[in-house]
């Protein structure tokens, strides 16, 4: 018989409750002491085993005056149900988080994570010991309809991001490049993030400069960052993305241009649970603490 078809014609699995049941009274070879641990009446942890009994069509239990003991079958089950039980707690685990501490839910572009909270992030889960994180990635703002995550960093215009979104990120655009590109910018190639409505047309205007075209597009700031810090030309991006690398001396400017965007990246914040509020604020300061680059042109 093929596998697929003896899945489809597979007799449905019998209740969870019932598999939990069994497998505390096999430890505690009490129907008592084991609905005293799962929450159920000694009565009632006897009907689930009866019911796993008259499906399965094997005796596990020999019911003895002072209690019972395993069968041969109950005895071969057991292991099966305990490994079984095992997984499904550790996968609970993954899922809810760490025992004992609080999980923030922190949705964002993969571009502000890699670029802007990764290089700040083990500062920030130091001093917030209890904390754990999970981070989602999106982009758009119309991938973050939906049930909220905790704080999202949401990347669009003012009239795309929804209400309740504050700006947290300055909109401007600089051409960073690899310091070991020693050319002058005409004769690199050049990056372009698509889906933006302001590029390199506009950025060469307030230069000044002759009309510039890339040859290289992406979907992302960071993926054009990246392919900037590998030398493969000068990228247009959002100047908040790339201050990191600035700072380290990864990447230079190759212009002292830095013009507006009409997209920029907005925080939200849900008002519960309150470490939402915490993070926010770290970025807030984070990205308010330093030092704006000037430009001749530009706010």
């Amino acid at each position: 018989m093929h596998l697929w078809l003896a899945f489809v014609m597979r007799t449905p699995l019998p209740p969870l409750n019932w598999f939990r049941a069994f497998e505390a009274s096999a430890r505690h070879l009490s129907f008592t002491a084991a609905g005293a641990e799962i929450g159920m009446t000694q009565s009632a942890v006897s009907q689930q085993i009866k019911g796993l009994e008259s499906k399965l069509r094997v005796t596990l239990f020999e019911r003895r005056g002072r209690g019972l003991a395993l069968t041969d079958e109950g005895r071969t089950l057991l292991p099966q149900v305990e490994d079984a039980l095992g997984k499904l707690a550790t996968a609970l685990d993954r899922v809810e988080g760490p025992k004992g501490q609080s999980v923030l839910t922190v949705r964002a572009s993969s571009s502000v994570i890699e670029w802007i909270l990764a290089p700040a992030l083990p500062a920030f889960c130091a001093a917030n010991p209890g904390l754990s994180l999970r981070f989602q990635t999106a982009i758009w703002s119309d991938q973050f309809h939906g049930a909220p995550a905790d704080v999202e960093i949401r990347f669009g215009s003012a009239k795309q991001v929804g209400q309740g979104a504050r700006l947290v990120l300055p909109n401007r655009l600089a051409a960073v490049k690899a310091p070991t590109l020693d050319r002058a910018l005409a004769a690199l190639p050049l990056i372009e993030a698509v889906g933006i409505s302001d590029g390199w047309d506009k950025w060469a205007t307030a230069a000044r400069l002759p009309a510039l075209s890339p040859t290289v597009f992406v979907d992302s700031y960071g993926l054009a960052l990246r392919l900037a810090l590998e030398g493969t030309g000068v990228a247009l991006v959002n100047l908040a993305l790339a201050r990191t690398a600035l700072d380290r001396g990864h990447l230079t400017l190759a212009h002292d241009c830095i013009i507006p965007s009409n997209e920029g990246f907005y925080l939200f914040v849900s008002e519960q649970p309150p470490q939402a509020a915490i993070f926010a604020a770290w970025l807030t300061g984070l990205v308010s603490g330093a030092a704006p680059y000037t430009s001749g042109v530009g706010p």
